[in-house]
């Protein structure tokens, strides 16, 4: 059949890109067109990764599915090679609900709006370019290209520190993806032979461990930064809190899932025994990332400041899970990124939508507007009961699966796992208690009464009736100029929040997309440990980290290979 032949996963790339580039020529004065004409390109495309991952993906098959390859530079051995398998396919339409959401979320963008919404596009374009790229220098060259909309969203929009805050950003982002495509070289023109940057023929190379190891630390310091891993994080709080709402919702909800993905298609998938030597450095950098950001977010007034280091706390989840060496552990890094993703966007773009009120980002100089604007304090609090992992949202899902994940895994030590779980709760604890305190101030805080002077404001008489300050007003309530949420603005946090406790409820809705895939990769992950076990029991100092695996487990397994 044509439809079967059809190279859907091309046209879903190139879909926005090239309906960006018709931009500068549409017929549009105030940029009313534009910016519907963004946002129906962003549904087509949205519809269509629907519509093809519904008919023509198998959520039981741990392979690439809907492969297109067709040279591109065949002397480079650069080919346009895409695909999609457990891991990328639920990314792809993370990235696609998040980027359409984000669009329709900078409706009142007024300056410069052609050059806004064709850079919305072509960042579209990039991201899902790089869930689905099997060909690692398409990869890297997708990787690349979503850098520049992003630096000059940020530059443009952002807010006074706008500049540092984009070129900082570009500079961390774009010097650490150097590794990226030194580790393709390496990979491509280890062995002789036919050059080749497929993922599928690099994973089935064998290289040696001491190559394997300068490679998995070169890809982690590449991807390590867009997760926002300690110590090279610190180019996303400076980022959040100058971008505009829209590009902080593809920030958070996308591009650091970039690396979350990076860590697993390339780290585990193509370098499994060098991930047995890296794994407990992961699991520990992850527990540095869930204390180091839940107690910043403490220091910061700054709301996207604070929602900054939240993302930054919730990302050592995902490097918890996937050092887990277990299914579950895997399985629940995924469903964070996907959780995450969602809870992010969402509280990034109610941010948005204060700030359209206050204009500030000063927590303590909101204080009041939850009498003005209930709608809004009712979304912001269902998205913080998500982000702090209340039971029936997608946060607790995904937290709860890397828990066990590392709590069951049989190849730490029992201390090891202990001290790794105590430290990640206490992770856990500090989330509720800055995100309920965030929504104190901002909505029911009195610290900004001393802005306004009740008697200058002619409401002396009027204290019964409750006059509060909103931002920088003293007003009675009914008479605030704080219009509560539209429903333009209601619809966009409804679409993320029922898919949160649509998943909170019932997880199995993301967890089957993927699940196959990811049991695969922690798989040959256990046989790559028991061949390096077996070659070298002490991996770790007096095993302390890393026990010997068990017989049972490891002469089938050797077997197999043999």
């Amino acid at each position: 059949m044509i439809a079967d032949r059809f190279p859907w996963l091309t046209a879903i790339v190139l879909l926005p890109l090239i309906a960006s580039l018709l931009i500068p020529v549409l017929p549009d004065k105030d940029g009313k067109r534009v910016r519907w004409y963004a946002l129906g390109v962003g549904i087509a495309d949205f519809a269509l990764m629907c519509y093809v991952f519904w008919k023509h993906y198998d959520v039981s098959s741990a392979s690439f599915q809907l492969v297109e390859n067709y040279a591109w530079v065949p002397q480079l051995g650069l080919n346009w090679a895409v695909s999609v398998d457990g891991i990328s396919f639920p990314l792809v339409l993370l990235a696609g609900l998040v980027t359409t959401l984000s669009i329709f979320s900078a409706w009142q963008v007024n300056h410069r709006p052609r050059l806004f919404y064709f850079l919305m596009l072509v960042l579209y374009s990039a991201q899902v370019g790089v869930f689905v790229a099997q060909d690692l220098l398409l990869f890297f060259i997708m990787w690349e290209v979503e850098l520049i909309p992003v630096y000059l969203l940020v530059c443009i929009w952002g807010g006074q520190k706008r500049r540092y805050a984009a070129t900082k950003f570009l500079l961390y982002t774009a010097a650490a993806s150097i590794f990226i495509l030194v580790a393709a070289l390496a990979m491509g023109l280890y062995g002789g032979g036919n050059m080749s940057f497929d993922i599928t023929v690099l994973a089935m190379k064998e290289y040696p461990l001491s190559l394997q190891l300068l490679l998995y630390a070169g890809l982690l310091i590449a991807f390590g930064v867009k997760l926002a891993v300690f110590p090279m994080h610190t180019w996303l709080p400076d980022a959040h809190g100058e971008a505009s709402s829209p590009v902080s919702m593809i920030l958070a909800g996308v591009l650091l899932k970039m690396g979350g993905y990076g860590l697993i298609r390339l780290n585990l998938e193509m370098l499994p025994d060098a991930h047995i030597y890296f794994a407990p450095v992961l699991a520990i950098l992850g527990v540095v990332n869930i204390i180091y950001g839940g107690l910043n977010s403490f220091a910061q007034t700054n709301m996207k400041r604070r929602l900054a280091y939240s993302s930054i706390s919730h990302m050592g989840f995902v490097l918890l899970g996937i050092a887990s060496f277990t299914d579950l552990g895997i399985n629940g890094a995924m469903l964070q990124m996907i959780s995450h993703g969602l809870i992010a966007s969402v509280l990034f773009f109610l941010a948005g939508v204060t700030y359209d009120r206050t204009h500030t980002m000063v927590m303590k100089d909101m204080g009041g507007i939850g009498q003005a604007m209930p709608k809004v304090f009712a979304l912001f609090t269902i998205g913080a009961m998500a982000s702090l992992a209340l039971p029936g949202m997608s946060g607790f899902a995904g937290e709860l699966s890397v828990f066990l994940g590392i709590t069951t895994s049989d190849v730490y030590s029992s201390t090891f796992c202990t001290v790794t779980v105590f430290l990640a709760a206490v992770g856990v604890i500090l989330t509720p208690i800055y995100l309920l305190s965030m929504l104190r101030q901002v909505f029911y805080g009195k610290d900004a009464a001393l802005l306004c002077d009740i008697n200058n404001a002619g409401l002396e008489n009027r204290e019964d009736e409750g006059t509060v300050c909103f931002g920088t007003d003293c007003l009675v309530p009914e008479e605030a100029v704080y219009e509560d949420a539209r429903p333009r603005e209601v619809f966009i946090a409804a679409c993320f929040l029922l898919i949160i406790i649509g998943i909170g409820f019932y997880p199995k809705v993301a967890m089957q997309m993927y699940d196959v895939k990811t049991v695969a990769v922690n798989a040959r992950i256990r046989q790559s440990y028991a061949i390096v076990s077996q070659t070298n029991p002490q991996i770790y100092a007096n095993r302390l980290l890393v026990p010997k695996i068990s017989e049972t487990e490891l002469t089938p397994i050797l077997g197999t290979l043999k």
